[in-house]
């Protein structure tokens, strides 16, 4: 090897690196891509993958004072704000699922059953992780992961390196987004919620009525019952408002990348 051609070498792999950092945080915050069973170097690879090229047809030049140096250092934020915006817009619509399960969960008298999630490594309520699940099959039967890899390359050309912080509009959207995932998880919910919440209503009443009545005995597995039923009832309606969920989040991501 020729000695002259080691500084090169070395730029061209801290421009491989740097090509890897939106990406990687995409990965980290999005559904699918960040969850606790996919292996960490399966990860880097992808990143690699995607990054590289896009970096390579977007023109990215290092910074003149050199990735350790303050414009270095903003440079690299700018890449990671950007990627964890993107994949966290999509990983709040999954969490609208997961909330209309815990809200479902609780109504049943299911909020003591958890389990540990999988795909997030944390513990939820079984018909959270059933709802969860749900969520992660539409986005992948939507192509969701392939979009989402699109919207990654497409944002190199709407936010290029080193001028990759998201504008206050988009700020402000992704604000706002969030607190419609919450009403989102709700309105998920509130059917079989508020039928549960008329089950424990009439059980009060049958109560009240009826002081020698065994209320345990009777009324949760009235409630569970009912719930059951109703959950299978609702799958579809569920499973159709969690799709137009996702979509809008993909839409988010597209407006926090500037496409």
């Amino acid at each position: 090897m020729n000695p002259a051609d080691i500084p090169n070498i070395e730029a061209m792999l801290q421009l491989w690196m740097l090509g890897m950092i939106r990406p990687g945080a995409a990965f980290i915050a999005a559904p699918v891509f960040g969850a606790s069973n996919v292996p960490v170097q399966l990860r880097l690879v992808i990143a690699l993958a995607v990054g590289v090229p896009a970096v390579a047809a977007s023109g990215m030049t290092l910074p003149a004072e050199g990735i350790v140096s303050i414009p270095g250092f903003f440079f690299i934020v700018g890449e990671v704000v950007i990627g964890l915006a993107i994949g966290f817009v999509l990983q709040m619509g999954l969490a609208a699922a997961l909330l209309a399960g815990e809200v479902i969960s609780n109504a049943m008298g299911l909020g003591f059953a958890s389990m540990v999630d999988p795909l997030s490594g944390a513990s939820s309520s079984a018909i959270g992780q059933f709802l969860s699940m749900m969520a992660t099959a539409l986005f992948l039967a939507a192509d969701g992961h392939l979009v989402l890899i699109d919207i990654i390359v497409g944002s190199y050309d709407a936010l290029p390196p080193g001028n990759a912080f998201p504008s206050w509009d988009a700020i402000g959207g992704l604000i706002r987004f969030g607190s419609l995932m919450f009403a989102a998880g709700l309105t998920i919910a509130m059917p079989v919620g508020f039928v549960l919440i008329l089950v424990q209503i009439i059980m009060g009443v049958i109560g009240r009525s009826a002081p020698a009545l065994n209320l345990f005995a009777v009324g949760i597995p009235a409630t569970l019952l009912a719930g059951i039923v109703l959950l299978g009832i609702a799958t579809p309606a569920m499973a159709e408002a969690i799709a137009r969920i996702l979509s809008d989040s993909l839409d988010a991501a597209r407006m926090m990348a500037g496409i």
